[in-house]
């Protein structure tokens, strides 16, 4: 008489496929109970796969959390750079990127909460995660104010990063409230502070070319 086969044999999945189900797998485990009331188990029996298995793509809990955080950060600084590289003024692009921002927040499987609102946030590691996002968002947005405005690079990356970090900052404050207080009513409130700051900045001069 045969045994059943356990799910890891059942199906025999290429590795980086493998790996890309133990991060889902472990993404959703971290939302909803957060690092440190998550074992190893725990994701493993979520993904249908032995806790050996898990190790051979992980060397620890702490790895695993990091590689879901590394790619959280990805995301977030890829819709920024795309909602930055929209046709449109600065206005368009500025009210774009927060748009953009806010429904990664409210999504629910964005990995938001895993990184922006972890117990894990004083882990070195995962800081500094958090600082390397901050910082390429105020870039991305500063790289914007450098070709529309007469401001030096450093002043344009401290406009950039202050946005990023007031988007990132108000989206914390909110996330517990959505239910009395609205995406489109944050992002209208959120849109009219950051423009009335943003387009006070002068616009960069224009050379207009006169036909001989």
């Amino acid at each position: 008489m045969t045994s059943p086969l356990t799910p890891e044999r059942r199906v025999r999945l290429p590795r980086g496929e493998r790996r890309a189900q133990l991060l889902g797998a472990a993404l959703e485990a971290f939302a909803e109970s957060g690092y440190h009331a998550t074992a190893m188990d725990d994701i493993a029996d979520r993904a249908g796969v032995s806790k050996p298995v898990l190790y051979q793509h992980f060397d620890s809990k702490l790895d695993l959390y990091v590689a879901i955080a590394e790619s959280v950060a990805d995301d977030v600084v890829r819709r920024i750079e795309a909602a930055l590289a929209s046709d449109g003024g600065n206005q368009a692009r500025i009210s774009g990127c927060l748009s953009s921002f806010f429904e990664f927040v409210e999504q629910p499987s964005s990995g938001y909460p895993v990184l922006f609102r972890s117990d894990m946030t004083s882990e070195p590691s995962v800081a500094s995660i958090l600082e390397r996002t901050r910082r390429a968002c105020g870039e991305s947005m500063g790289r914007v104010l450098a070709e529309e405005t007469e401001l030096s690079w450093d002043e344009c990356v401290l406009l950039g990063t202050t946005m990023a970090g007031m988007a990132q900052a108000a989206a914390v404050a909110w996330y517990d409230r959505r239910g009395s207080l609205t995406r489109e009513r944050v992002l209208e409130l959120l849109s009219t502070i950051a423009w009335r700051g943003f387009g006070a900045v002068p616009p960069r001069a224009r050379v207009v070319s006169v036909p001989g």
